[in-house]
């Protein structure tokens, strides 16, 4: 019998897909090897990102998230949650791979703990370019659940070397641009197998998406839900 408790809450979340070589035959995204005693999704290879902190929803962004993205990150959701899942999205991308999407800037006022080695480097964080691309929550009874929104970034607004991680904490090993034609041959989570597909799709269209996919888990069904639409009909 499992000892996962059934009742585990589930917070928010926000995941950056970057992209390198966005419009070549085989463009690269941005994974990196979660580590074997990880409480979720041991050894599996992912993109950088993780939980909303309480404070991101209080620093400020150079450029806000596109109004479309907006209007899709805020539905079924709490009101204005775009802006901290935004900021948790550009945090989880310097904390695990130590790359930077923002612009040139001084911070205004005492800097948040989390932002101080950021904040040093002389940018401000920035959501220009940012796709919201999809969303997927935790099924029950794992040791971690998630409300995870996936952010579509472009290497290209990434500033400096995009291959340089010397800036990295340790929670991602093994870091590196992997081509969609090789990805699948990684350990990769169902999830994100899923979310590769989608991203596989529309990976050369930079517009904001006109729906998002949102795969729900709860304890009733799953549910591949379009945000903006309408339910899709699972296969089998």
């Amino acid at each position: 019998m499992s000892d996962t408790p059934k009742d585990v809450p589930v917070r928010d979340a926000a995941t950056i897909i970057a992209v390198k070589d966005r419009m070549s035959d085989d463009p690269q995204v941005l994974m990196g090897q979660r580590g074997a005693k990880a409480a979720f999704m041991p050894n599996k290879f992912v993109f950088p990102g993780g939980a909303v902190d309480a404070a991101d929803a209080e620093i400020a962004l150079a450029a806000a998230v596109d109004p479309t993205c907006r209007a899709r990150l805020d539905e079924d959701a709490a009101t204005g949650i775009h802006h901290a899942l935004a900021i948790a999205a550009i945090r989880e991308l310097w904390e695990e791979t130590g790359l930077i999407l923002g612009t040139p800037g001084t911070w205004d006022g005492e800097i948040h703990r989390d932002w101080a080695d950021f904040a040093a480097t002389g940018h401000l964080p920035s959501a220009e370019g940012l796709q919201f691309v999809f969303r997927a929550l935790t099924p029950p009874g794992r040791p971690r659940r998630f409300n995870a929104r996936f952010f579509l970034a472009d290497a290209d607004r990434i500033i400096g070397d995009p291959e340089d991680f010397s800036r990295a904490s340790d929670e991602l090993s093994h870091l590196q641009w992997i081509p969609l034609s090789r990805v699948r041959s990684f350990d990769l989570p169902f999830i994100t197998e899923v979310v590769l597909a989608e991203v596989t799709a529309r990976i050369r269209d930079t517009r904001p998406p006109a729906s998002v996919p949102y795969f729900r888990n709860d304890d009733e069904e799953s549910l591949f839900l379009r945000l903006r639409g309408y339910p899709m009909p699972m296969e089998g």
